[in-house]
Order: structure tokens, then C-alpha cells, then sequence
């Protein structure tokens, strides 16, 4: 059951955005939906569809779109659903219209590229230690949550209170939220996944089959386990939704951008072409992941791989024989 119905504001029209909007909407609550473009919201706001990234699913009529910052001061629940690389600055940008108090929930899956910083850390550099931040992620794709379709996802805050609390505000008839207090681990699942459906889409691009696209998947959540472990993430977590649940979800399947990306790589496109003007957040995130790793002495051959290809640095068929060539080990080790 949701809570008594509040105001929550939505940063970010995308198609997680508007979708997260539709559902907090659907769990009664009136919902704020920014966007940076003002016609974009006057558009969406008169047309009721947002026909760039959700096309044929209607918004909410709970909904409303604009493009004020000040309409967010009345919401005391926030949804940043912006991508990971421009959190800094759409914090920086709207943190002063957001009423005091105000429970911000980063909704970005991603490490900053440059700093190699978490979502969770870069709010708390803009909004300050004490600010009341909450991380959500877990299997989920649009246009499923926006039809009101079954799904489950993880909330994670420090204050396990506030965690519990923005769950029952924001689980609906369709979208189940579960929480916790290890925001550390959520953050690694969700960022890490990403990485790593990038792998599982260039060896379903390359046609090297399901057997090594299921080893793939099993030998590169061992290394997320060993990256969440050296980073105080707690094994359970990634066992969870927010880990297993959403790779599984990623790496399987095209409706993923980071799966469909990794697939045109291993297809032979360079990366510019593979990106082909979308977002991809495991392109951005897979230095950081091995910049992290390799900080804290992690082993993470198949997210070094990526990164190496995205990069430019490595075609895919010398990293699929560098990784083929690795001496055999234990499989615990």
C-alpha cells in the first residue's frame, strides 16, 4: 500500500523520468515532472504522451509537466532521473529551489567519470552530508513501469527510517519498492550491471553463442561480488535486486541500451557508431569501475575488457583472446 498521497517532483523527461513519474502518479500522489526544455514541457503537458521516449503510453492526469524550477519547492519528495555524468550539475542548478527538508532520491545508475565518484557521493558534495538522499535501482525497464506492468526494485538510504519511509511513498499497484540501509551496495549493482551488460551484448554481437554469453554473465557478477566486497557493499544486496535481479534483466536483453550497444561493438561498429546518439551509462562508467578496482587491488577482467573496447584501445576479438588466455584458477578464486 502507498502512502497518504503527497507532492513528489520528477527531475528528467526521459523515458525512466516520465515513466517513474506515471507510477508514482498511479500511487497517488500529484507529481511535478520537470524538464529542462520549456517547449518539451509544454508539449508534453498539452499533448499527454510523451512521443519521444514513450511513445502510445498516456501520461497520468496526476501528472504535471513544466519547465519551472520553482514548481519543485512544493514537493517534498524529488526524483532525480537525470543521467549519472550530468547529476553535478542539475544538482547544482535546482538545489535551490527544493523545499528544506525535502528527501532527494538519485535514480541514476552510473560512477562519475573524472572524480570516479558515486552518485550518492556527488549529492552529498552539492546538498551537503546531512541532506536526507536516497539511491534507487533494481530490474527495471521503462516502458514497463510506465504500462503499470509488475516490478520490483530496491531503495537504499543510510537512515534505514527514510529508506522504509520512501518505499511505502513510492510502491504502488504495479511498482514494488523494497529497502535497505546499504546504499554503497545498491549503487555498485546498479552502476556495475551496466558494465557488464555491455560484455554480455558484444558476445551476443559476435556470435560466440549462449554458452559463453552464460559463463560471461556468471564470471562477471563474481567480479561485481569482489568490487562490492572491497567497497563495504554487502553480499546479500548484490545477491538481490539491485545486483543479480538487475543484471540478469540487462544483460539478456536488447530493450537495454548498454546490452544493445555492447551488441553493435561486437557487430563490428566502432564505438561512436555503436552509441549511435544514445545514452549508454556503462560506456561512461566502465573507467571508473576499473579505476575503483584497481585502487582497491580487484581483479575485473571483463570490465577491464570493456573498458578497453569503448575506449578505443582494443578490438573485440584481441580482448575475447586475452580473456580466453587467462590461466585457470579456481572458480571461487
Amino acid at each position: 500500500m502507498s502512502s497518504p498521497a503527497t507532492r513528489i517532483g520528477v527531475v528528467g523527461g526521459g523515458a525512466w523520468g516520465t515513466a517513474l513519474a506515471n507510477a508514482a502518479a498511479a500511487a497517488g500522489h500529484d507529481v511535478i515532472l520537470w524538464l529542462r526544455d520549456g517547449a518539451s514541457a509544454e508539449r508534453l503537458e498539452r499533448t499527454r504522451e510523451n512521443a519521444r521516449y514513450l511513445p502510445g503510453v498516456p501520461l497520468h492526469r496526476r501528472i504535471t509537466a513544466t519547465a519551472e524550477a520553482g514548481a519543485l519547492t512544493a514537493a517534498g519528495t524529488l526524483l532525480m532521473v537525470v543521467p549519472a555524468q550530468t547529476l553535478r550539475g542539475v544538482l547544482g542548478d535546482l538545489a535551490p529551489a527544493f523545499a528544506p527538508g525535502a528527501a532527494i532520491v538519485l535514480c541514476a545508475k552510473g560512477i562519475e567519470s573524472g572524480s570516479d565518484a558515486f552518485m550518492s557521493e556527488v549529492a552529498g558534495e552539492r546538498l551537503g552530508p546531512s541532506a536526507p538522499v536516497a539511491v534507487l535501482s533494481g530490474p527495471s525497464f521503462a516502458a514497463d513501469v510506465a504500462r503499470n506492468l509488475p516490478t520490483a526494485v530496491t531503495l537504499a538510504a543510510a537512515d534505514a527510517g527514510l529508506a522504509a519511509r520512501l518505499a511505502t511513498t513510492l510502491s504502488g499497484p504495479a511498482l514494488r519498492v523494497y529497502h535497505t540501509d546499504d546504499v554503497r551496495g545498491v549503487e555498485i549493482g546498479g552502476a556495475g550491471k551496466n558494465v557488464l551488460a555491455i560484455a554480455s551484448g558484444i558476445v551476443a554481437g559476435r556470435g560466440l553463442g549462449e554458452s559463453a554469453r552464460a559463463a560471461l554473465i556468471a564470471r562477471a557478477f563474481a567480479e561485481l561480488m569482489r568490487f562490492a566486497r572491497a567497497y563495504g557493499g554487502r553480499p546479500e544486496t548484490l545477491m538481490g535486486l539491485s545486483g543479480l535481479g538487475d543484471l540478469v534483466l540487462t544483460a539478456s536483453s536488447p530493450q537495454s541500451r548498454n546490452f544493445a550497444f555492447g551488441q553493435r561493438l561486437g557487430a563490428g561498429a566502432s564505438p561512436e557508431e555503436a552509441a549511435g546518439g544514445k545514452l549508454a551509462e556503462g560506456a561512461f562508467t566502465a573507467a571508473a569501475l576499473v579505476d575503483l578496482a584497481r585502487a582497491r587491488g580487484v581483479e575485473m577482467p571483463v570490465a577491464e575488457a570493456v573498458a578497453s573496447i569503448v575506449s578505443g584501445g582494443a578490438s573485440v576479438d584481441s580482448v575475447v583472446a586475452a580473456l580466453l588466455a587467462r590461466p585457470l584458477r579456481g572458480e571461487a578464486e
